[in-house]
């Protein structure tokens, strides 16, 4: 039986928070800094030695299979009003063939009144890779209750330390974050993947993870949507021009992890819009794609039609980049070779970071 829909002041609280995410969000740009991406070079080839039909995008992740590796990442779900974006969503990622993250769905464990906008999800797409998504720092039993909510196949902790700390109603302690993701992932039936926010994941960052047990990370690179910005654009009275530069840019973080173990899985987001982009993270080594932000702008502003067509030209265009590039998969883009440059070349060097 459902719980009554809660009226306490937190709530209420959260239920704006959240409204104001989206809002602020379709009224943001990306950045102001880029990924990185632009500083990578995949040299053309001429002569693949390949036809249109040697060429897919098909992979399988987490046990189930996906017309090519592209997540819709973590974007939103609990106001009553999300339930519709959640649903068309859901469907899109069907029809499509990819996968599809919903956003933290703690407060849903709470309030199980507001578990509608999560589940729909596996309901509209039954058979489905759905990833579960709870913060770093809730208790163990939360993260298991969220995968159960949605038969979930991996579960995503995701790490905003720096939202939070621009959120004038956000987590200041971040202490046990380390001891938590790994009671979660001893206990966890399915895998898990640490993902940050927008800020990127560094070695340093990636080496505490992987000894914790970690073998998939979202990186969450800078370059796209920048929570410090929307964090600070809720509140009326800051007089000083928020840090928006902070962060890794995605390019560089997919360098960053990889240097620490070949053996993590990398899935690569933060300001992804095109099929360039995408091809170019792969020969990072990134294993998925993830985006957020250009899929919730045309899910509301457009329709889910436009979105599932912008998908089907996403992955056309990626298997003509793959050609263009001489393979004939997403694991073969891992290992050609790439021409690094600029700002990025600049960090591989005094970061000490192998290709």
């Amino acid at each position: 039986m459902k719980a009554n829909k809660p009226d306490d002041k937190n709530y209420r609280i959260w239920l704006q928070r959240k409204l104001d995410h989206i809002n602020t969000f379709l009224e943001s740009n990306d950045g102001p800094g880029t990924n990185g991406l632009e500083d990578i070079i995949i040299p053309h080839q001429a002569l693949p030695g390949l036809s249109w039909d040697d060429v897919i995008t098909e992979v399988s992740l987490f046990k189930k299979q996906l017309r090519m590796p592209l997540i819709i990442n973590a974007l939103t779900g609990g106001p009553p009003e999300t339930l519709k974006i959640n649903a068309s969503l859901s469907e899109v990622a069907r029809e499509t063939g990819i996968a599809m993250a919903v956003g933290s769905q703690s407060i849903a464990i709470k309030h199980p009144y507001l578990d509608e906008s999560f589940k729909i999800v596996r309901r509209v797409n039954p058979d489905g890779l759905i990833i579960a998504n709870v913060a770093a720092n809730v208790a163990p039993d939360i993260a298991l209750q969220a995968v159960d909510m949605l038969q979930a196949d991996a579960l995503q902790l995701h790490l905003n330390t720096a939202q939070e700390l621009f959120m004038e109603e956000g987590d200041r302690d971040f202490s046990e974050i380390e001891k938590n993701i790994a009671r979660i992932i001893e206990i966890s039936p399915v895998e898990v993947i640490v993902k940050e926010v927008g800020f990127g994941i560094s070695k340093e960052t990636a080496k505490k993870l992987f000894s914790l047990g970690v073998f998939w990370i979202d990186v969450g690179g800078s370059g796209g949507t920048n929570f410090i910005d929307i964090e600070s654009k809720r509140y009326k009275k800051r007089l000083l021009e928020p840090p928006v530069e902070w962060g890794i840019p995605t390019a560089a973080s997919l360098l960053e992890v990889k240097d620490v173990a070949s053996s993590i899985n990398m899935i690569a987001s933060g300001g992804i819009r095109t099929a360039l982009d995408v091809i170019k993270c792969f020969a990072l080594g990134a294993s998925a794609v993830a985006i957020a932000g250009p899929f919730l702008q045309l899910i509301k502003n457009e329709g889910k039609e436009d979105l599932i067509e912008y998908i089907c030209q996403l992955q056309e265009d990626i298997k003509r980049l793959m050609l263009l590039s001489g393979v004939k998969n997403p694991i073969e883009m891992q290992k050609v070779d790439i021409i690094i440059s600029g700002k990025l070349r600049e960090w591989q060097l005094q970061r000490k970071l192998q290709k």
